[in-house]
């Protein structure tokens, strides 16, 4: 069996070529970004491709048994690279499986496309509201999917939280640097709302199920995040006692900071998008209640835990980080907030 794994460049495809490498004879990783020498398994195969090539992402596939449909434009890209990627790039990646008789394809959603709702826990049929390019597009490439899925193909989606874990930077990178400096977290507002992650080695988990599992039950879709989650204040608090830096939690004015980040994102001098600062006050939890019925899977790491887990990872890694990206392996440019760092 041979597998395909779109953005395998990336920090969750990093994570599923690692975690499935013994279980394919071969895994192609198709990605526009080059994987790096001496990371991946041996059995992993590089293949540059742009998802938005049809006859590329065609080529690519001649060889796949199974497809994770992992590769997307990140909320920090452009709006139209956010959609020609997301959607249409979707679209390309289903009709080439489709054409090369590939029978399943797992798509990597997001809980973005809920936007920011009201009531919790969120269950995957509660409404659909995009927050911004990125969570439109999640919702309009969902679209895509079960429009292949009507036609007979097995479309797996699932929908995780926010993953964090090792080799993960992007806006964490933000978050370790300033505990490890020792300085006071700003979070907005009171930080008693209950705000769920997720360890990628549980996504991982969740995404081989749903590649082996029968396909009258793999063909949904399912949310995925930890089981066990506290406050936000709760958890930042236990992760700044781990890393014993000094570094301690302080809650901020939602009225004051939102409006002031908006600005700060409109100008483009903060890293930090409308879906983070948005949401950052508010509950925001799903039921994992579908997946683990249905496929049996059971989160292993807490928030508390998978934050620790990332830290320590950056501590480790830290002198190997260099340059500045978009993307979740790379470190965010903190922009204004490195000033606002020098006064915490």
């Amino acid at each position: 069996m041979k597998l395909a794994i779109t953005g395998g460049s990336g920090f969750l495809g990093y994570h599923l070529c690692d975690r499935l490498s013994a279980k394919y004879d071969e895994i192609f990783v198709l990605d526009i970004a080059p994987i790096i020498a001496g990371e991946y398994p041996s059995n992993v195969k590089y293949l540059n491709t742009d998802i938005r090539d049809r006859k590329a992402v065609g080529n690519a596939l001649k060889d796949a048994d199974m497809v994770i449909h992992a590769a997307a434009a990140l909320p920090l890209w452009k709006r139209q690279d956010i959609f020609d990627i997301n959607i249409n790039g979707t679209a390309n990646v289903l009709e080439a499986a489709k054409e090369r008789g590939i029978k399943r394809v797992v798509y990597v959603s997001s809980t973005a496309v809920y936007g920011i709702p009201k009531e919790h826990p969120i269950y995957e049929d509660s409404p659909l509201v995009g927050v911004g390019p990125y969570g439109e597009s999640k919702i309009a490439a969902e679209k895509v999917c079960r429009g292949f899925s009507d036609k007979g193909m097995c479309v797996p989606i699932v929908r995780p939280k926010t993953f964090i874990g090792t080799g993960r930077l992007g806006v964490f990178y933000i978050l370790y640097d300033w505990v490890e400096s020792g300085k006071r977290i700003p979070i907005i507002g009171s930080g008693k709302n209950h705000y769920q992650l997720l360890e990628v080695d549980d996504l991982a988990d969740a995404i081989q199920m749903l590649l082996e599992a029968p396909a009258d039950k793999a063909n949904d879709v399912f949310n995925v995040g930890a089981e066990k989650f506290g406050t936000v204040m709760e958890d930042l608090t236990e992760m700044c006692a781990f890393a014993s830096t000094g570094a301690r939690v302080q809650p901020t004015p939602a009225m004051v900071v939102k409006p002031m980040l908006a600005l700060f994102e409109k100008m483009k001098l903060s890293p930090l998008y409308k879906w983070v600062y948005g949401t950052a006050d508010k509950d925001s939890y799903v039921s994992i209640d579908r997946i683990k019925n249905s496929l049996g899977w059971a989160p292993k790491y807490s928030n508390s835990q998978a934050l620790i887990r990332s830290y320590e990872w950056y501590l480790a890694h830290k002198k190997d980080i260099s340059g500045e990206g978009i993307t979740h392996r790379a470190a965010w440019a903190q922009g204004i907030l490195s000033l606002i760092k020098k006064v915490m």
